[in-house]
């Protein structure tokens, strides 16, 4: 088998990763990719952006790619699915109508309703003052969302009046968001624990990841603003047998019987973000139809599988046939991020300490390799995994490694897997 992975994140870094560790892949491709997997002796960039469909495809058709994968939002929102499967290409990939559950807030919000799955109160809006006065109706604190697509950062908890006013202001006002703003979603606050419930389904059929808990807050102690995903861990305690049970049955099969019912297919990864609240009552907070980043870095870690042969199977609509085995170890990374993020960050770093030996993986997202080196080129820049047999262990070896690592402006968050770690030392 060949792959091309498209993106240049460290959630395409960590797929091609697994990937290259099949017996049955001879070859993986990275479009565009980025410094870490060009630096890989067993993965090859192609400077193809993300949105050239016709790149794309046509690198596929030359290369004789068995199979495409798409890692970011942007493109399946966009169709490449579609534009794939016109050139009788195999692409793990959902249609732009099952993508919706990502691209559009309101869309989602609308289809949970309509088929009684467990979510947030809530209402769209376009216009400024009726969402003040939605958001007021809710109470403290109240959830603000921009209803398209905004790289995990159209998100505002606001904890007062003030904060919801200009949040609601920022998006469709002042046009913050650009078009993802246009429409905002006033939302309830579900009290509770977050975690990642990710499932690789094939319209029909669908097999569970082990499970996940990001860390989306820029700081410590989960403060300050939302960003893409400062790290993760697997498995998430809070999503315990029950829980998990509950989630399946309560929130996955009828999302995917649901769109059946609309006419909608979903083969390819589905993210559910998911509260339980103290009762190991789940609801959905938002879906994603892509794994997620930094969560895919230490499920692929403690993924023993064959990624690529389960990845076929879904597009060949055979996941019936095939299972995931997952490590019984434990699984953290710590995202390095670049001084600013996730505002206006710093680039151009000369990033070193990369060769030396460590116990950790690192899996690249915002590098590239210029004459200088290795550089930073995004706002997230970084991420190290490591297996434990407990998160404190996976936790302090992630640490332990990061003391070699250095970039000016470097900044990661200190306490990743704190609520793990908590339940593990009581």
């Amino acid at each position: 088998m060949k792959i091309l992975v498209v993106g240049s994140g460290g959630r395409e870094h960590a797929l091609a990763w697994k990937f290259a560790q099949s017996e049955r892949v001879s070859e993986v491709f990275v479009a565009p990719g980025n410094g870490g997997t060009a630096l890989a002796s067993n993965l090859t960039n192609v400077d193809i952006a993300v949105m050239d469909f016709d790149g794309l495809s046509d690198f596929a058709i030359e290369r004789g790619i068995t199979l495409t994968v798409v890692g970011p939002e942007a493109p399946l929102v966009a169709g490449i699915e579609a534009h794939f499967v016109a050139l009788g290409l195999q692409c793990l990939a959902p249609s732009a109508e099952a993508a919706q559950l990502e691209g559009s807030k309101s869309f989602t919000k609308n289809f949970l309703a309509r088929y009684n799955i467990p979510t947030a109160q809530f209402e769209s809006f376009q216009s400024v003052e009726p969402a003040k006065l939605f958001a007021r109706s809710l109470g403290l604190p109240v959830v603000i969302k921009a209803d398209g697509l905004a790289a995990g950062k159209g998100v505002v908890v606001a904890e007062t009046i003030a904060e919801a006013d200009a949040a609601i202001e920022d998006m469709l006002s002042k046009n913050v968001f650009g078009e993802a703003g246009s429409t905002v979603v006033v939302e309830a606050f579900l009290p509770g624990e977050e975690a990642s419930f990710i499932v690789l389904a094939d319209g029909e059929n669908y097999l569970p990841f082990a499970t996940s808990q990001d860390h989306k807050a820029i700081f410590d102690g989960d403060q300050g603003p939302n960003t893409g995903g400062m790290g993760a861990y697997s498995p998430a305690p809070v999503v315990t047998d029950s829980v998990a049970a509950r989630v399946c049955r309560e929130i996955i099969e009828p999302t995917l019987a649901g769109l059946l019912e609309e006419g909608i297919h979903y083969t390819g990864f589905l993210y559910a973000g998911l509260m339980i609240d103290e009762a190991g009552s789940p609801s959905v907070i938002e879906f994603n139809c892509r794994f997620g980043d930094p969560e895919t870095q230490p499920v692929m870690m403690r993924l023993s599988s064959d990624l690529a042969e389960v990845c076929l199977a879904a597009v060949e609509h055979r996941l019936q046939e095939q299972q995931l085995v997952f490590s019984d170890l434990t699984a953290l990374a710590v995202v390095v991020a670049s001084k600013g993020y996730p505002e206006r960050y710093e680039t151009g770093g000369v990033i070193t300490g990369l060769d030396v030996d460590r116990r950790s993986e690192v899996f690249h997202a915002g590098t590239r390799l210029s004459a200088n080196g290795l550089e930073v080129s995004g706002g997230r820049v970084l991420a190290v995994a490591a297996l434990g047999e407990s998160v404190l262990a996976a936790q302090q070896t992630v640490y332990q490694d990061l003391a070699d690592i250095a970039f000016e402006g470097m900044y990661f968050r200190r306490d990743i897997g704190y609520r793990a770690i908590a339940r593990e030392v009581t």
